[in-house]
């Protein structure tokens, strides 16, 4: 089933639609033209109760002023880059330095978050979804190229949700594409994650320095409180004495992930309290682990819920930060005409 109806206005006065899809299971979600934000994910606890475990916003303005990015799509580049410059085929980019020690963030002032995306729902006999595309202009926020973007969101009647990111640009760019939710599985918003049990498959994160700008070093996992190579309580190691916490205020890394490209299994949450569960699945080579340190902003949340630090978690598939400046790491160059296509799978099941 598929509603379509207008969810508030931009300070400009265009609208912003929201496209509400429920699969056959009675699974939904809520998509927004605005930054291609998913506002509302709703699937079912062990007795079969439905709840929303993407935290968000009631209203535009939450998603505008609001601050955390929940739920929206992220570009031109997901994460960091160091003091917002990077050079390609001998020429240097100059990008917004719109974070704290002068670090390029999520694409800039006005990123792929902030724009209004053409959407397109569409039914099919074991899912439904939503197809949301921008074009991205040449020199938009300094990057080169004109980038044709189009994401497409999948909820199956198996409660599996796909994002399929495609992109193509007319220049050599730089691409790195990823979505800011924050999960929280227990369904409220007022409650913590920290009980939550994460494992993810990988064993080294890219260290960061002070300004969480990547190192060059992969630092092994084992021994350390980034280990996840077991389903481990996320608040169990979240502020020990350790200099990789300290910089990320808890946890906010990139993890090396084993995919070679190809779609695999690379992280499973859990919620004992409810028994909801979601298996992740990317063919990217990083996911950037977010426990919400930061969330601390005053504007309420959906339902009126004070947004508190570590409330909800984001597992950003992804290329690590500062990627375009590491010639070591995975390259996020986009060829001309050559085309961006990557897809993450959150899949939820009850145990």
């Amino acid at each position: 089933m598929i509603t379509k109806e207008l969810f508030g206005n931009m300070p400009t006065g265009e609208e912003v639609f929201a496209y509400t899809i429920t699969n056959n299971s009675g699974a939904s979600m809520k998509v927004l033209t605005l930054g291609g934000i998913i506002q509302q994910l709703n699937v079912p606890d062990r007795d079969g109760k439905m709840g929303d475990v993407i935290l968000g916003y009631d209203d535009v303005n939450g998603y505008l002023i609001g601050g955390g990015n929940h739920g929206a799509l992220i570009g031109r580049y997901g994460n960091r880059i160091a003091e917002g410059r990077f050079t390609l085929n001998g020429v240097t980019y100059q990008l917004a330095q719109n974070s704290s020690n002068n670090n390029h963030l999520h694409g800039g002032k006005v990123g792929f978050n902030e724009k209004l995306w053409d959407a397109t729902a569409f039914e099919k006999a074991d899912s439904v979804g939503v197809i949301l595309t921008y074009t991205s202009a040449d020199g938009e926020e300094n990057y080169p190229g004109k980038l044709n973007v189009k994401v497409t969101y999948t909820l199956s009647d198996n409660n599996e949700l796909s994002i399929r990111y495609e992109a193509v640009s007319d220049k050599d760019t730089i691409c790195n594409l990823t979505n800011h939710s924050y999960f929280n599985l227990t369904g409220d918003a007022s409650k913590s994650i920290l009980d939550e049990l994460l494992c993810i498959d990988s064993d080294a994160i890219t260290a960061v320095d002070h300004r969480l700008i990547t190192t060059g070093e992969l630092m092994p996992v084992k021994g350390t409180a980034f280990d996840f190579t077991t389903p481990t309580r996320i608040g169990e190691h979240i502020d020990d004495d350790d200099q990789q916490i300290a910089f990320g205020g808890g946890f906010d890394h990139n993890y090396v992930l084993k995919t070679d490209g190809k779609l695999a299994k690379f992280a499973e949450l859990s919620d004992n309290s409810t028994g909801r569960v979601m298996t992740c699945y990317t063919d990217q080579p990083g996911v950037q682990f977010y426990a919400g340190n930061q969330m601390k902003a005053s504007y309420p949340m959906k339902g009126g819920v004070k947004q508190e630090p570590r409330h909800g978690i984001c597992l950003e598939t992804q290329h690590a930060p500062d990627s375009p400046n590491r010639p070591e790491f995975p390259t996020t160059t986009l060829k001309a005409g050559e085309k961006y296509d990557t897809t993450t799978i959150y899949a939820f099941s009850v145990r």
